[in-house]
């Protein structure tokens, strides 16, 4: 079986364990495909954390959940050096940082210092502790958590963090008939006997070769320039509507060329598709501009939504 074929058998599986978060189901693949991080917004009890875990169980990769609170130290993520009185040396003791996927469970209830400690895991790849650098693996995923409904005793993620993740996608409740097939599912799971995978987990190999793929679909010219000018459209938006000019303080940097350009040919490469259409860009453009567009006071004043200005956005942008 090919690797794109064992991706798509992949996401199906996920669907029938994940019911009604189909679009979670599709980012935390797109993330991984793209070598990138997801933060992901609702309330509590949509499927965040089974989402990642069944796709842990799919994968050959270790797995590790951290619950962010206010008393979280950095070395509870980083690991820390442990005396050892038998031997008279400090030996070096991982923390979950150092496995190849990482759930953050509400993210922006721990302070400042962890965050930092997260943020060098998710950009670098590496983690840093006194005079030595340690390595993390290739496979490396990170999906961070925020709860839209409760902000007490939160630290809200600065700009730099947010700028790191490659999507940030909002879920919602689901639909009636899918909270029925919800109740069924796990009244079935409740007398199950054993939880392995319907097919063999996905190896780590399988994972890189399925990057290298996505990274060979082809990305037409006037559509490298289309994605650029959305970009560019939010730095400058006096160019294409007043209002807009009005409501935008600042708009996304590269980061968020470079994460279109990726998933959008990750998309692609998902559907089967060894190009990459004008939807796809639009389809995956809320999800990378919304964390990464500074909004004025007039707009929040006027109750306008990220959602609402790039869809703006996305109407007045249009393909070379």
């Amino acid at each position: 079986m090919s690797v794109h074929a064992r991706f798509s058998q992949l996401q199906q599986q996920l669907n029938d364990k994940v019911i009604g978060q189909q679009a979670l189901v599709q980012r935390l693949l797109l993330a991984l495909l793209a070598d990138g991080h997801l933060l992901v917004e609702g309330a509590p009890g949509l499927a965040k954390t089974r989402a990642i875990q069944q796709l842990a169980q799919q994968l050959e990769v270790s797995f590790q959940r951290i619950q962010f609170t206010p008393d979280l130290l950095p070395a509870d993520l980083t690991g820390t050096e442990i005396f050892r009185p038998q031997t008279g040396e400090f030996n070096f003791h991982p923390g979950p940082l150092f496995n190849q996927f990482v759930l953050a469970d509400e993210i922006n209830r721990a302070p400042a210092k962890v965050q930092s400690a997260l943020l060098e895991a998710m950009s670098e790849r590496q983690i840093s502790l006194g005079d030595e650098t340690r390595s993390l693996d290739a496979v490396f995923l990170v999906m961070a958590t925020q709860n839209p409904l409760e902000q007490e005793g939160t630290y809200p993620l600065p700009e730099a963090q947010l700028d790191r993740f490659l999507m940030h996608t909002w879920v919602s409740y689901p639909s009636t008939e899918e909270e029925l097939a919800i109740l069924r599912l796990v009244r079935e799971e409740l007398v199950e006997t054993s939880d392995e995978p319907v097919a063999g987990p996905l190896t780590r190999e399988s994972v890189l070769t399925a990057r290298r793929e996505v990274q060979n679909v082809y990305l037409a010219e006037p559509l490298e320039r289309y994605l650029v000018d959305l970009v560019q459209a939010t730095r400058r938006p006096g160019l294409y509507d007043a209002q807009l000019d009005a409501w935008l303080e600042l708009g996304a940097g590269p980061r968020a060329s470079l994460a279109l350009d990726r998933c959008s040919r990750a998309l692609a490469w998902l559907k089967g598709r060894a190009e990459v259409l004008p939807e796809d860009i639009q389809e995956l453009a809320p999800d990378i501009l919304r964390h990464r567009l500074l909004l004025s006071f007039e707009a929040q004043a006027d109750g306008i939504s990220r959602d609402a200005i790039i869809q703006r956005l996305l109407s007045l942008v249009a393909v070379a």
